[in-house]
């Protein structure tokens, strides 16, 4: 059992000794070693480079370090074998976990509460019920479900779009791009957690948010955005948060990553950022699932079609 690790912009050292350590008996391979393509039988990569897995003839699956496969699947050589994406209960969590924090800090005017105590002034700021701010969830994908069912127990109003048709409980859905500006009107708190394909590349801009409801006692439309950067278009939200379009940004994920000092959304004040770690996970439980699967398929075993990437669809 033969495992190839192909790491870019983390640091390999930590998965190569992570699975050495949790499977001893799993012989792993450094892809930035000399090392013979034919005894890989199977990948743990993230944003490997362009070409490499293409020169192993006996791969039988990638397993995909993070949550987005776009830079893995831009490889026009990538082989034809399953590419396996990490669910994760952890992961998951995390995920609900910075969502819910960023909704509850924005209905609960976090903001305006901490510039009170710089004042150092004692003033009670209006607050209406959660059952008054919709929000809006761009992906009901594991992540969507999850975070809405959390909102839905804090009593918020929800919405949800997806490419297509999705049934969740206490979630009023709507799907495809006829379908878009209906959700976008109700919408006050927009949290987005779409994957990165064609057509999602630039969706988040200025036309889109120009159509959103945004509850009065937020001061206007809410984006938070923990999907993927290229979603994005930074320079448009500049744009819509200086001209009142929206009220605050809650922003994970970048078109350039790390966000470069000279971007203006560093200090802008209407604006939240954290370096994309709104699902870091514990990685010895990633590594944990890319071994059980390994596992499975020796035995003959199939993976969870949900853990499954349809390459058609990008995701």
């Amino acid at each position: 059992m033969t495992l190839l690790v192909a790491i870019e912009n983390w640091i390999p050292e930590l998965w190569l000794d992570r699975f050495r350590r949790l499977a001893p008996d799993l012989e792993v391979i450094d892809a930035r070693a000399p090392f013979d393509p034919a005894a890989a039988r199977f990948a743990a990569v993230w944003k490997p480079k362009p070409g490499l897995l293409a020169g192993l003839p006996k791969l039988e699956a990638i397993f995909n370090l993070g949550a987005g496969v776009d830079a893995l699947l831009a490889d026009p050589t990538l082989p034809h074998v399953p590419v396996v994406r990490i669910v994760d209960p952890d992961l998951t969590a995390r995920m609900t976990e910075w969502v819910v924090m960023n909704v509850l800090a924005r209905h609960r005017r976090m903001d305006d509460h901490r510039a009170a105590q710089g004042r150092a002034e004692w003033r009670s700021i209006h607050q209406p019920a959660a059952g008054s701010v919709t929000v809006g969830l761009m992906g009901l994908g594991v992540l969507g479900k999850d975070a809405a069912a959390v909102l839905g127990r804090l009593g918020f109003d929800l919405v949800g779009w997806s490419r297509s048709r999705q049934v969740v409980a206490g979630v009023e859905t709507f799907a495809g791009a006829a379908e878009l500006p209906a959700f976008l009107a109700r919408t006050d708190v927009l949290v987005v957690l779409l994957p990165a394909t064609p057509e999602t590349r630039g969706m988040l801009n200025r036309d889109l948010f120009r159509g959103l409801r945004g509850a009065e006692h937020l001061g206007g439309p809410v984006l938070i955005n923990a999907g993927r950067g290229s979603l994005q278009v930074e320079a448009d939200i500049v744009a819509a948060l200086d001209a009142g379009e929206l009220a605050h940004a809650v922003l994970d994920v970048f078109e350039v990553e790390p966000l470069p000092k000279t971007s203006p959304l560093w200090a802008h004040p209407k604006v939240t950022i954290t370096p994309h770690c709104a699902a870091d996970s514990d990685a010895d439980a990633l590594g944990r699932r890319v071994i059980g699967g390994i596992r499975a398929l020796m035995a003959g075993e199939a993976i969870d079609p949900a853990e499954v990437v349809d390459r058609r669809r990008g995701y």
